[in-house]
């Protein structure tokens, strides 16, 4: 899809259009779009956001990946100037707005419940804060059009939110905050009210929009399908700190803590007497689920290849794929994960109990720290206010 979207600013009202190229904006050489250098959010006793360091380049699709309570919803709030860091400083642009007034920010947020005008049209809703900028009505007229197409939603300028399903109100609110061209696009988990289909097909959309618009998205979620699927990077957060920093193939192939492995997809982490007994070393590592090959026991281990015979504890059926979870004779258990290509359900369940031998590349093993689970007393804004 291709929208008619204009390349200069308006003179008169001074907004420029959707895809303008802001070169009349004299930009700090080699600032990233959004960079937190020591932050700390404190709420009373809780520390919220615990000494962040971070660069978001400009252009790039970058998620805030965590648990409930790890401080990416704070550290969002920060960027957009809800919350004041207790220390620290944000940039944007190389300029720090660590006081500035979110109005002084040339930043736009996307909420999850969308917060829609219920008794205005679509095209009022989106036209809003041009209206509050005192934009001309035929400039408005013409920047809403150009939000709605980019947003697939061109016919749907005079519907009342009511009229429209879930997904298109969530195009709505995107394209509310596309109007006003920001230079950062904050997303606080928008996707999270939708059904699972409807999800899937929208970080999809979502991802397109941003290449299309070239603008930096800073995306919060605790779904990690979200974060692999639509980043260019991400961080991973836990206890109020960044664990990890990387591409999506990177976090997930090359986890750099237990943590991360186990929170990012699915992943086996092998420590002590149990790691020393298949890789020859205590160090724990971990293994992911679809590296595994579940194998009879007679089948020979070929090469530089770690093995482990164990027991069949659980199947669980997934349709396409079938998981189990094996007890290893050493001690510990590993979850497997195969397609099921010739495999029915019933000749899955039918594994349950049976001794098997488990095999997979050593190469395939990643060092890591030992896990660790969440901090008690780490939340975000929201919780620390509650409590």
């Amino acid at each position: 899809m291709c929208c008619a979207v204009a390349v200069a600013a308006c003179k008169m009202c001074g907004v420029p259009s959707l895809e303008a190229d802001l070169s009349d904006v004299e930009p700090v050489p080699s600032a990233p779009a959004v960079r937190l250098g020591g932050v700390v959010k404190r709420f009373g006793d809780v520390v919220a956001v615990d000494g962040v360091d971070l660069d978001v380049r400009e252009g790039e699709f970058f998620s805030m990946l965590g648990p409930s309570g790890s401080g990416k919803t704070t550290c969002l709030r920060m960027i957009a100037g809800f919350e004041s860091p207790t220390s620290g400083r944000i940039y944007l642009g190389g300029r720090d707005v660590s006081t500035l007034a979110p109005y002084e920010r040339e930043v736009n947020t996307v909420f999850q419940d969308y917060a829609l005008f219920p008794h205005m049209t679509v095209a009022d809703n989106v036209g809003y804060g041009l209206m509050v900028r005192k934009v001309p009505r035929a400039e408005r007229r013409r920047l809403v059009a150009d939000a709605l197409e980019m947003v697939r939603l061109p016919e749907f300028g005079q519907r009342k939110p009511a009229q429209l399903s879930g997904g298109q109100r969530q195009r709505v609110a995107l394209a509310r905050a596309l109007v006003m061209r920001p230079k950062v696009l904050l997303l606080d988990e928008p996707l999270g009210a939708l059904d699972l289909k409807l999800r899937q097909a929208m970080q999809i959309e979502l991802k397109e929009i941003q290449e299309e618009v070239s603008l930096t998205f800073i995306y919060v979620t605790h779904d990690q399908e979200e974060a692999l699927t639509m980043s260019d990077r991400l961080a991973v957060f836990n206890r109020g700190r960044i664990e990890q920093v990387g591409s999506p193939a990177d976090v997930y192939e090359r986890p750099a803590t237990g943590f991360v492995a186990g929170f990012v997809g699915v992943s086996n982490v092998l420590e002590g007497e149990a790691a020393a007994a298949i890789a020859g070393d205590a160090q724990p590592f971990t293994i992911r689920p679809e590296k595994i090959s579940m194998q009879e026991l007679d089948v020979p281990v070929e090469g530089d290849s770690c093995a482990a015979t164990g027991h069949v504890r659980e199947v669980v059926y997934l349709g396409a794929t079938t998981r189990y979870v094996v007890e290893l004779d050493v001690g510990g258990s590993l979850v497997v994960m195969q397609q099921n290509l010739t495999t029915s359900s019933m000749e899955a369940l039918q594994v349950r109990g049976k001794a098997v031998r488990l095999i997979w590349r050593r190469s395939n093993n990643r060092p890591v720290e030992a896990p660790a689970g969440a901090q008690e007393g780490t939340m975000d804004q929201e919780e620390a206010r509650a409590s």
